[in-house]
């Protein structure tokens, strides 16, 4: 019954169309996870150095991670095909209650100094 299972298959069921659009893909989300590892190396390395002043050293951290997150939803969490619509409305209902949800512990914990 599972005698041919080692077999290579003699077709695809993609035609040369849907073979090169997911070659593509694969490249495209190699080359943004290298730039992703080129930005927390960049953020690491003027941190570490000193390279920033101390006082734009957190606001450009915060735009390093902020691209990284927009790097990450578009290509990784596919928010930028289509057909995603419910993946979403869900991750952008998350994005709305977590944001408030930090800024309000951070609020708290910076006035009661624990």
């Amino acid at each position: 019954m599972a005698d041919n299972l080692s077999q290579p298959f003699e077709k695809s069921a993609m035609t040369q169309q849907e073979k090169r659009q997911a070659s593509k893909e694969i490249r495209r989300q190699f080359i943004v996870f290298a730039l992703m590892i080129f930005l927390t190396i960049i953020a690491f390395l003027t941190v570490a150095a000193d390279v920033v002043p101390r006082t734009f050293a957190i606001p450009f951290v915060l735009l390093l991670a902020l691209i990284q997150f927009t790097l990450q939803l578009l290509f990784f969490m596919h928010m930028k095909d289509k057909d995603h619509g419910w993946a979403n409305v869900f991750m952008i209902t998350g994005i709305f209650v977590t944001v408030p949800t930090i800024a309000a512990l951070m609020l708290l914990l910076g006035v009661t100094k624990w």
